[in-house]
């Protein structure tokens, strides 16, 4: 009982501190929960992503829930998320699955490559955040609201991809890059309209990861 109570706590403090930054800051849940299963207890980097997308999903649906009865979710925005976000993810699936039975040092070191730029870009987003918001205020002035849908979908095939690979991204550059889309909505509705959209995203990116085998369901317990 002892051994496996050694084993199961450092897997539960983990998610208390990620839970807890997160509940702080409102990003930075695959920024930090992805490399603790990496580096601090030596997960394969596929497993690790995937294994985080599956948490994600479950954690983000909660979220989800709250933004919805608080009416701070564009359900449109997040269709047309979805419409780029899911092929795309399906289409990175379908990568993964096919190098894991050629080469996994492959596989691992292109996850690896991914998640180092994705968390560098979620850093640099949130550094300069305000100089971001300024400059969607001055973007809100040049409104061309008929290019919005597609560069939305653009914008969700590149999360798609990004988060399928390294479960970073669906926050601080999700956000963001919604910021500079659609910047006459209050943040509020962008954050909960980001994290609605973060809902079927890491749900298909993460059961599409268990079909292919790197999903550790231990830690998800």
């Amino acid at each position: 009982m002892r051994a496996l109570e050694f084993i199961v706590l450092p897997y539960a403090l983990s998610g208390f501190g990620v839970g807890f930054v997160v509940g702080l800051t409102g990003v930075g849940g695959g920024s930090l929960m992805t490399p603790l299963l990496v580096l601090l207890f030596g997960f394969h980097p596929a497993t690790a992503v995937g294994t985080d997308l599956l948490y994600a999903s479950v954690t983000k649906t909660c979220g989800t829930a709250v933004h919805h009865i608080g009416h701070t979710v564009e359900w449109q925005v997040v269709a047309w998320l979805a419409a780029g976000s899911l092929p795309a993810s399906l289409l990175t699936l379908l990568l993964i699955s096919r190098q894991l039975h050629s080469s996994s040092s492959a596989v691992a070191s292109l996850i690896s490559y991914v998640l180092g730029y994705a968390l560098l870009l979620s850093a640099l987003s949130l550094l300069f955040r305000r100089r971001i918001l300024a400059l969607a205020h001055v973007l809100s002035l040049h409104r061309r609201p008929r290019r919005e849908a597609a560069a939305t979908v653009l914008l969700g095939a590149l999360l798609g991809v990004l988060v399928t690979l390294s479960s970073v991204g669906a926050g601080a550059i999700g956000v963001t890059m919604l910021v500079l889309l659609y910047p006459h909505l209050p943040i509020a509705r962008i954050v909960g309209t980001d994290i609605a959209h973060a809902v079927p995203l890491t749900l298909v990116a993460g059961l599409g990861h268990l079909a292919v085998g790197t999903v550790d369901v231990s830690p998800l317990a």
